[in-house]
């Protein structure tokens, strides 16, 4: 296969070991629901936004009622990657009905609850908990794997990017959205709308001794930033690692054939030679037919290891291998196609094979 443009393993793990994971626990950090508590302070009609979801979210998830549809809310997808100890880092994606807004902002909740945990009684809004007026004396609510809320206006396109910090587990995250009551609000001004996604998620542990890969990304676009972004800004492009990085996946991970295919993922547990890994990486491309599928072509195999890597790279300091891939799809005829990533540890002599799935049109 001919490969017109391949970014260089080498440049794009020196950009972002150790950084990506740094990255990641700002992320954390930015989406802490504690620390945003200690950080801002909500207005009446904030706080009564805040109360409005976290009790819609109780209903709901105790089955006292059913999810409000006034505001569709719709997933579109998400991705595994290793974070900071032994948690995951999960960037993801929805799709808001904007055209049913009266007024791009809202208020956002989420909240990750492991499955089989009983349901909470009534929970303290997060905006009350940090209210310095409280009863010092009043119980704190139940804590959640991960739980935080903050407002923002939708784009016409819906779109919302955000992420959580996850444990290896089964969860059920929800995704409160409710109009913001405007500081003025008109008298017998209908209630504002609201919308609640549930959706699983199995979180995989990537801190065991065998291969693993995050989950492949398949990017519309994957461009460096002249600088790192703000915590702030961090947060609402969960897609950007190492701070200088931007990943845009593409939707439905379909492509045209002007595109070229961009895949990345990382790759965890492999052996190492003082810090440093000795990988091969091959890539084969089967097509979908009605009888099943055939294989199409195949790249060159990549190879990671002290002649591609950068000086100073160490997997003990936490470096992370990222796999990297960049394929034009002119000579693809449209259609489904699976791409086989299989990864070979040359040290330890394991083998891992990994499906990515994309689709291209004409």
């Amino acid at each position: 296969m001919n490969i017109r443009r391949v970014l260089t393993v080498a440049l794009v793990v020196g950009s972002l070991a150790g950084a990506s994971v740094l990255a990641q626990q700002n992320n954390q950090q930015a989406n802490n629901p504690q620390n945003r508590r200690d950080q801002e302070k909500r207005s009446q009609q904030e706080q009564r936004d805040i109360q409005a979801l976290v009790q819609l979210v109780d209903a709901v998830s105790a089955g006292k009622q059913p999810a409000p549809t006034d505001i569709p809310v719709a997933w579109t997808g998400n991705h595994f990657v290793k974070g900071a100890g032994d948690a995951t880092f999960i960037p993801f994606t929805v799709t808001i009905d904007a055209s049913k807004l009266a007024a791009p902002g809202v208020a956002l909740y989420v909240r990750a609850v492991a499955k089989g945990a009983p349901a909470p009684a009534t929970t303290p809004p997060p905006a009350q908990q940090n209210n310095n007026n409280r009863d010092k004396d009043q119980q704190a609510g139940p804590v959640y794997p991960w739980d935080g809320i903050q407002f923002m206006d939708v784009a016409s396109s819906g779109k919302v990017s955000r992420a959580v910090m996850l444990k290896s587990g089964e969860y059920d995250l929800f995704i409160g959205v409710k109009e913001k009551t405007p500081q003025q609000q008109p008298r017998n001004a209908p209630p504002q709308k609201s919308g609640l996604l549930r959706q699983t998620l199995t979180v995989p542990d990537f801190s065991g001794p065998d291969i693993t890969i995050s989950t492949p990304i398949i990017a519309d676009s994957v461009e460096p930033l002249t600088s790192p972004l703000s915590a702030e800004e961090q947060r609402t492009n969960p897609y950007t690692f190492g701070g200088t990085l931007r990943v845009v996946p593409a939707a439905d991970a379909t492509l045209k054939t002007a595109d070229d295919l961009q895949l990345l993922f990382w790759i965890y547990g492999v052996q190492d030679n003082n810090g440093v890994p000795d990988v091969t990486i091959e890539y084969n491309f089967h097509q979908k037919t009605g009888d099943g599928e055939k294989f199409f072509n195949k790249t060159q195999p990549q190879v990671i290891n002290q002649s591609t890597l950068p000086p100073g790279f160490n997997v003990k300091a936490g470096h992370q291998v990222l796999g990297f891939l960049g394929v034009p799809l002119k000579s693809f005829p449209a259609g489904e196609y699976r791409a086989e990533i299989k990864i070979t540890d040359k040290l330890s002599g394991k083998t891992l094979t990994h499906n990515a799935t994309f689709t291209v049109q004409a």
